[in-house]
């Protein structure tokens, strides 16, 4: 399935179309919305009907795919992130990095710049953070589920701290993948050695 054909996290049921969706429709107003807010929009900014016209498309087009503004800024910042891997289940290892490097593909990073313009937001406005961990709160869980399936497996200690770990992981890939903060640290192998660098404390016997 294309990325920008990713369904809404809200749960919120769309309004029946009134005719067959059109995959290219519906990447372009998600590709809308996600230059828009490149741009340094708001969310509270965007319309529908900036939408539409940047789209190329009438505003019903909009609104028979989603039922509001919010569900589809969900949608868009979704198809930003792309599908979640399935983790193989063979290694602890292997797979926290395919779930990170999935964070950090070329995809992704396409769109970085919608990221650092929304952590503003985030900050700011109560719902936009909830509306953005409807997003990312699913694929932290899919790395929840690995540490959580190491620590059962022996693969990791017992007294694992699931939590702070997954922020260990996630916090030093956004900040480097975004503001490139250490420049003496390479892109390449980075994500291999941030995964063996936290597991040298999280591992059951360490190496």
């Amino acid at each position: 399935m294309n990325a920008m054909t990713t369904a809404s996290l809200t749960g919120q049921e769309r309004k029946a179309p009134g005719r067959p969706r059109n995959a290219q429709a519906d990447e372009a107003i998600l590709r809308a919305v996600l230059d828009l807010l490149s741009e340094g929009q708001t969310v509270a900014a965007i319309s529908i009907e900036a939408v539409a016209a940047r789209a190329g498309v009438g505003k019903a087009t909009i609104y028979r795919r989603w039922p509001n503004k919010e569900a589809l800024v969900i949608d868009a910042v979704a198809a930003m992130k792309g599908p979640v891997p399935d983790p193989a289940g063979e290694s602890v290892r292997d797979d926290l990095v395919t779930l990170i490097k999935a964070n950090r593909s070329g995809h992704a990073r396409g769109y970085s710049k919608v990221t650092a313009c929304l952590l503003p937001e985030l900050l700011r406005d109560e719902s936009i953070l909830e509306m953005y961990k409807a997003v990312v709160e699913p694929r932290r869980d899919v790395m929840r589920s690995v540490l959580r399936r190491g620590i059962e497996t022996g693969e990791l200690r017992a007294d694992l701290d699931v939590e702070l770990t997954l922020l260990m992981l996630s916090g030093p890939s956004m900040m480097h993948g975004l503001f490139k903060w250490e420049p003496r640290v390479p892109d390449e192998g980075f994500v291999e050695k941030l995964v063996d660098g936290v597991l040298r404390g999280a591992a059951a016997h360490p190496a």
